[in-house]
């Protein structure tokens, strides 16, 4: 019993020894993590080089384009035909998928030979014979009557430039068939399909082995957005943002990228890696450093990295160990046979079946037997060892490249933690019995802040070719009927020019005396009769109220050589109780906040002038009095509405004591924009305010002014034009979306205009089309959310943020994913494209309502030219990114005949309240004298 047990201590020590003196011949071999951390970083630099368009060609990994734009999201239906040519046989499939909830694929598939007098004769007779073949699988169907889609899986070497057109670089895999080579493969296979004449199909993708791979496992997981794989040879693919994609236009989505890593190292960056194994595999071939010998294939290309780990090469590195180890007298008694000496002898299957769970060292006994050795015990215990340390090398070498891509994405989704689904196939990852659990194990230790699953594709890159071309049909349909949707949103010229005329028409009906009281732009006279000329000057106080905080302004107006404006201001609060109190604790405290500005500036009782912003509806009486028709924005304090709010100042002016003012002007926002615009700009003739609301105002000849007496010069109209629309009028230019976002408004039916071009409505419009879309499973995968269904949640600054051109989709993502909407990259594009249209048709409304404002200027003063500034504020305007320029290029394609420039606002409209008094003062003071 003792002796037995030392007899099988004596062996166990023995192979120990015999596994170290194999780690130490082979230590380069055995790669530390951090070799792995830097092998991954160098390939991350040649995955950007092979991105950028200077660098593209002299990059070893190339990085090409494979115009597959998004991957499944389980919502594809149809039936498909799927070709996979990459050998001596090809495979012919026709795959149902099924989406009712439940998704599922059927499929039927024949595998058809291609003889080697067609391998190597014409092209022609190459694609008749897939044609035929094709032909005899949709008889067998019963489907030759339908035109299906296909997709074609072409694993050879391509420059592929449309998801339909792939031209062959150079055939592989003993392909020599002539007329091909440069020539677009899905062309050639149309062509085949019209000389016979008895069937027609549509080809709508063509994809390699890799994509393939990808798609198939996309259908299955979502996540996934890798393809690996690693067989006879190696690749992998994945799904990169467009905007990194230098050799394709466009900046918006993703697309696959087909790496060809197998390339990787070709220029040196592995060489600190590299064994004389390697390099002797390599100097065997006749092209060094690419092209393989004949031994492994005529004309097969596998590169410098793919010779370190596929399976085309392992057990060659192997065979290459052993002879070495034999001749060094460390094998085999330092014996050779014929066998181990011939090339290609001991194959990768040898190397899985020596590394299987049970029976290794005897199954190595049996393959170095088999090569006419005759092995000791730790012969076999060596070349276990051996194979081994070259499989788990080739498994760690595809985790580091791995960890690089992964790493990519990462950064590209500026994820904290990422995600991600690796779709997998290849003979190596599938039959070696450690290969993939080493790889799993080594990614999972490089990028520890990633969870990633690999998942085995079961059904080859022919389903792949399907699923493409699933997806493409899926995208295609989609992007149909979105389109369908948002065509009414997407105005022509003819219809902006209606728009122009009608608002023409309605600006006619608000200025008559007759048509006054049922016009919908009621064009309201404001008692400003002169803008700034330059020669005002003086101290002025300026109060701007329109919402719960209002400001209290000191501006300083100085003419001559120091020739400006000073300002000083300050900004306070109304509680909500004196909000909702009565008129006079609202004046009061109005009052009491100048009181304290006036003691803050060292002014207390001096008296002055004062311009009053006030921007609630209210009926204008002269430029010192305006009726307050109605509370708006939150405010109800009692006994002001139908009061002269100048009045109402003043008395509580009065009840303090302290100080006196004299209330020169009240005006709204707008012509106080105009205003301060016009002291800048003496052409400044319209004001124009695109925020919240939405409101203009402009000089009209006084002879058009009915409401008002007299018919010398000039007088500013403020002219509410919100509600332009609200007597129907733009009612088959209106959609359900602007139907929908009225009917749930506090003033349903009124300010239609305003409802379709201001910042108040526009996210609620983004959200009834993105809510729309979601129910016909056009977005966000057919998934409303709660908080979708949220009225107001989508502001309209996201639409600013979504739509600005420094934006990424990750980014993108992020405001979604902030609104609770989670999404995937393509359903980033669509909002972005939603908020694109809904945003330019707001732009262009508003330029063509100015088309018809400086057209009627022009016209009133029988110009055939006329030069005039817009005077803008309005944070639509300012803080869009493209607003301001679609809205100015509408006004200069409505209104040829007018030179308009657009001046923002700076300092808001408490300036202009304050200028419009200085004008009144400076005409008041000359009218004195």
């Amino acid at each position: 019993m003792i002796a037995s047990h030392l007899l099988a201590y004596f062996f166990t020590e023995l192979n120990h020894d015999q596994v170290q003196k194999v780690d130490q011949y082979l230590y380069h071999m055995r790669l530390s993590d951090e070799t792995l951390l830097e092998i991954a970083k160098r390939f991350r630099k040649e995955m950007e080089k092979g991105l950028g368009a200077t660098t593209h060609p002299t990059s070893s990994v190339k990085m090409l384009p494979t115009f597959v734009r998004s991957t499944p999201d389980g919502t594809e239906h149809g039936e498909f035909l799927a070709l996979d040519l990459g050998g001596t046989n090809f495979r012919v499939l026709w795959v149902k998928v099924t989406d009712n909830g439940l998704q599922k694929v059927e499929m039927e598939n024949q595998i058809y030979a291609i003889p080697e007098d067609i391998m190597r004769g014409s092209g022609t007779q190459l694609f008749d014979h897939i044609a035929e073949c094709l032909a005899n699988f949709m008889d067998k169907l019963q489907i030759k009557d339908k035109k299906l889609p296909l997709g074609f899986t072409f694993s050879f070497p391509c420059l592929q430039t449309k998801l339909d057109e792939s031209f062959l670089v150079s055939w592989t895999k003993g392909f020599k068939s002539s007329g091909v080579e440069g020539k677009d493969v899905v062309t050639l296979i149309r062509k085949a399909i019209q000389r016979r004449g008895d069937f027609d199909i549509d080809i709508v993708a063509v994809v390699n082995d890799t994509v393939g791979t990808m798609m198939t496992c996309g259908y299955d997981d979502q996540n996934c957005e890798i393809g690996l794989i690693v067989g006879t040879g190696s690749n992998a693919c994945y799904m990169e943002e467009m905007r990194h994609i230098d050799m394709v236009e466009g900046d918006e989505g993703r697309m696959c990228i087909n790496m060809e890593w197998g390339a990787f190292g070709d220029d040196g960056a592995l060489d600190d890696i590299r064994t004389e194994f390697d390099q002797e595999i390599d100097m065997g071939s006749l092209n060094p450093g690419k092209q393989l010998t004949s031994c492994f294939g005529e004309g097969s290309e596998a590169d410098l990295f793919e010779k370190m780990i596929s399976g085309m090469y392992m057990g060659e590195l192997v065979r290459l160990i052993l002879v070495k180890m034999a001749k060094e007298e460390l094998l085999f008694g330092g014996k050779l046979s014929p066998e181990l000496l011939a090339t290609g002898h001991f194959e990768t299957r040898d190397v899985s079946d020596i590394e299987g769970e049970k029976d290794g060292i005897r199954k190595a006994r049996e393959i170095l037997v088999r090569l006419g050795l005759d092995p000791t015990q730790q012969d076999c215990v060596a070349t276990h060892r051996v194979c081994q340390i070259v499989s788990t090398r080739s498994a760690s070498l595809c985790a580091a490249t791995l960890a690089a891509v992964l790493r990519r994405i990462k950064e590209n989704k500026g994820e904290e933690r990422l995600r991600s689904t690796i779709g997998v196939d290849g003979s190596v990852y599938k039959k070696h019995p450690h290969f993939a659990k080493r790889l799993h194990k080594t990614v999972r230790r490089l990028v520890p802040d990633c969870d990633i699953r690999f998942l085995r594709s079961e059904d080859g890159s022919g389903k792949g070719a399907a699923m493409v071309t699933a997806v493409a049909y899926r995208l295609a349909d989609q992007h149909r009927a979105r389109q369908e949707t948002l065509e009414p949103l997407k105005l022509s010229r003819q219809q902006l020019l209606q728009v122009k005329r009608r608002l023409k028409v309605e600006m006619e009906r608000g200025l008559s005396k007759e048509t006054h009281t049922t016009a919908p732009v009621k064009m309201l006279p404001t008692y400003v009769c002169a803008t700034p000329d330059g020669t005002e000057k003086g101290d002025f106080l300026a109060l701007d109220l329109g919402g719960t905080n209002f400001r209290v302004l000191l501006v300083r107006v100085r003419n001559g050589k120091r020739r400006g404006v000073e300002m000083h201001n300050k900004i306070y609060s109304i509680p909500r109780e004196v909000m909702h109190g009565t008129g006079d604790e609202l004046f009061d405290h109005i009052v009491q906040c100048i009181a304290d500005f006036l003691e803050y500036m060292g002014m207390k009782g001096v008296s002055l002038p004062l311009g009053f912003t006030f921007s609630f509806p209210c009926q204008q009486n002269s430029l010192d009095e305006s009726i307050l028709l109605k509370w708006t924005k939150g405010f109800k304090a009692s006994g002001c509405e139908g009061e002269d709010v100048v009045t109402l100042l003043k008395e509580a002016i009065h009840r303090r004591e302290e100080f006196d003012l004299d209330v020169v002007a009240v005006v709204n926002d707008t012509v106080g924009t105009m205003m301060t615009c016009g002291y800048e700009d003496p052409h400044c003739e319209v004001g124009l305010i695109v925020g919240t609301g939405s409101n203009a105002c402009y000089m009209e000849e006084m002879r058009n002014v009915e409401l008002v007496e007299g018919d010398e010069g000039r007088m500013c109209v403020n002219m509410e034009w919100g509600a332009f629309g609200d007597n129907g009028c733009l009612e088959d230019l209106r959609t359900e979306f602007d139907a929908a976002v009225d009917e749930l408004s506090l003033n349903p039916g009124k300010q239609r205009f305003e409802k379709m071009i201001s910042g108040m409505y526009l996210g609620e419009i983004v959200r009834n089309i993105l809510i729309d879309f979601t129910k016909h499973g056009l977005l966000f995968r057919g998934r409303i959310s709660e908080r979708l269904k949220t009225r107001g949640i989508f502001e309209t600054k996201f639409l600013s943020q979504i739509e600005s051109d420094c934006l990424a989709l990750l980014q993108v993502r992020a405001i979604l994913h902030h609104l609770g909407l989670e999404s995937t990259c393509d359903d980033s594009i669509i909002v972005k494209e939603v908020c694109t249209v809904v945003a330019r048709r707001a732009a262009q409304l508003c330029g063509a309502g100015m088309a018809a404002v400086v057209d009627k200027i022009r016209e009133n003063r029988g110009l055939d030219t006329l030069k005039v500034t817009v005077g803008v504020d309005g944070t639509l305007y300012k803080l869009h990114p493209h607003f301001a320029k679609v809205m100015h290029e509408t006004v200069k394609d409505l209104a040829p005949k007018c030179d308009v420039s657009f001046l923002e606002s700076e300092d808001g409209s408490g300036k202009g309240a304050a200028l419009i008094t200085a004008v009144a003062c400076r005409i008041r003071e000359a009218g004195q004298r």
